[in-house]
């Protein structure tokens, strides 16, 4: 539920360190003194260790590099595997015209630097909505929001001929559901698709460090088909990485997150922008992680940018699926349609 309004960057951020299931608060730490007390900071789980981050983009796109970069180098220093970052990590415009003009393709400096950055931490990266150049950049003026995943190697699994230069990239799903929606009430008012295209498929589950991840972007959410299609396919974890408006996210944003948790028995990590970006847009934040139980192990919180850590133990999807088997109790295709036969 994302649009293009720019605001400033916050100063400080909070690290809120989850881990386990009882989903305690280990320290608070403001992580941006050139000091930082890491007492507590490394896992010593047996499980992998996922960070869920938030910020507050801008339309300074080396200023938001600046600021995840000091994210995930702090997530990888508290024993992260993997990190996730929200949509429109790379900016967000403060107009139409300044949101295209910003926009890159997949191979040019934006994703080279999280690729390096990925590289030289050994970490996985969860690029969550990157304004993307489509195919007919030239002609159409149109972008893509696109969901990247790096490796720790610096690729992208989904292998990318452009010409005579090659990108690798482990997956990329471009957002299919766009956020055209009028509120008045609510003072929301968007029409996404007047600028992006929407993806024409869902992207296969990927095997990380973590677990097997379906990607989704922000208002993808909405739609329990996706993550139903996406659980059939292997995911056990699902990911919503997102710019929710205040007014939709304090109404939605965790029973959703909930909602698809529960319904799909998977690990649910949705990572946020948080914050005012101008005078007209502000984000809702609350960057939450979710068992496949429903129950929240950790949450950002509505103010500052920041993360939690929470540990992801796949038995506790193995456990919820075999103790209540929804998946073997589902109809078939034919039976949900019936209605449409009578």
């Amino acid at each position: 539920e994302f649009d293009s309004l720019s605001g400033s960057l916050g100063s400080m951020f909070t690290v809120r360190c989850i881990l386990g299931t009882s989903a305690k608060s280990l320290a608070f730490l403001p992580a941006w003194r050139p000091q930082i007390n890491l007492q507590n900071r490394m896992s010593t789980s047996p499980h992998p260790v996922a960070a869920v981050c938030q910020l507050t983009a801008t339309p300074d796109k080396q200023g938001n590099f600046s600021a995840c970069k000091q994210l995930v180098e702090e997530a990888k220093e508290r024993g992260a595997s993997m990190v996730f970052l929200p949509e429109g990590f790379d900016y967000i415009g403060s107009s139409r015209e300044e949101t295209l003009s910003l926009s890159e393709s997949l191979t040019g400096d934006t994703i080279s630097q999280y690729t390096q950055l990925a590289r030289k931490l050994e970490v996985w990266l969860s690029l969550g909505g990157f304004h993307e150049r489509g195919h007919n950049w030239e002609s159409d003026r149109r972008i893509y929001n696109s969901h990247i995943i790096v490796d720790d190697k610096g690729t992208v699994h989904l292998i990318i001929s452009l010409h005579t230069n090659t990108c690798d990239i482990v997956s990329v799903y471009r957002k299919s559901h766009l956020f055209d929606v009028e509120l008045p009430e609510k003072g929301v008012s968007l029409k996404e698709s007047a600028f992006t295209i929407p993806g024409p498929s869902l992207a296969a589950p990927v095997q990380t460090p973590i677990g097997k991840l379906g990607l989704g972007i922000c208002y993808d959410l909405r739609f329990p088909e996706l993550s139903l299609a996406l659980q059939r396919h292997g995911a056990e974890i699902l990911t919503y990485p997102s710019a929710f408006t205040v007014a939709t996210g304090a109404a939605h944003w965790e029973v959703l997150l909930c909602a698809r948790a529960i319904e799909t028995q998977c690990f649910v990590l949705a990572a946020a922008q948080v914050g005012r970006h101008h005078e007209k847009r502000s984000s809702y934040g609350h960057g939450l992680a979710v068992d496949p139980w429903g129950e929240v192990l950790g949450d950002c919180g509505g103010e500052k940018p920041g993360m939690v850590l929470v540990e992801i133990d796949l038995e506790k999807v193995c456990s919820t699926r075999r103790n209540m088997p929804v998946q073997e109790h589902r109809r078939d295709t034919d039976f949900y349609h019936s209605l449409e036969k009578t």
